[in-house]
């Protein structure tokens, strides 16, 4: 047993369920994230774009996640709201390589921060600039930039470059989302 797994069972964290809102634009990986994050045997050789919502559930070594997938589709994002009071963490997912649409996902973000269920809670939020496989991506720290990530003060967040396709960076977002377990269930 690890010393974060014994931690969390002094801490009365032993699998305690985190529901996640995952939300972003369309095309940005969200439901490639989410289909990597479950175990190999669990996951979807063919992904399709979310219509509506889907619910997913993966397990780390002292969290059981049930994330909200949210179709990122412009008629669809007005239903994001209606998930905001069950959220207790975000992840949101960025098209590093989509620099028109960086504007956008700008809006969306400024948008869910600004909404009453969400202003005056201290939900963590993890970024992912997906896609840096890409030759078009831009690094997380300018993803962070056009973002204005450095604004967000009164929330944990956390930005990590990932290539959802591959896996990689997705740990490090996970492990960091795990480690603020201790805001999500103040």
């Amino acid at each position: 047993m690890g010393l974060f797994d014994k931690l969390a069972g002094w801490l009365g964290l032993k699998k305690k369920e985190v529901h996640v809102l995952c939300l972003g634009l369309d095309n940005s990986g969200k439901t490639t994230i989410i289909n990597k994050l479950k175990p190999s045997n669990a996951q979807t050789q063919d992904i399709v774009p979310t219509i509506g919502f889907s619910i997913e559930k993966f397990k780390t070594s002292s969290l059981s996640f049930t994330v909200f997938d949210m179709s990122g589709q412009g008629r669809y994002r007005n239903l994001w709201e209606h998930y905001y009071k069950e959220g207790q963490a975000i992840i949101f997912v960025i098209d590093s390589s989509d620099k028109l649409r960086m504007v956008v996902a700008k809006e969306e973000l400024d948008t869910l921060l600004n909404h009453p269920d969400i202003k005056h809670r201290r939900l963590p939020i993890l970024f992912f600039a997906n896609k840096m496989d890409l030759r078009d991506a831009i690094s997380s720290v300018k993803v962070s930039q056009l973002l204005s990530l450095e604004n967000i003060k009164d929330k944990p967040w956390h930005i990590c470059a990932s290539d959802a396709l591959k896996g990689e960076g997705l740990q490090e977002g996970v492990d960091w989302l795990q480690g603020m377990s201790y805001v999500i269930f103040l």
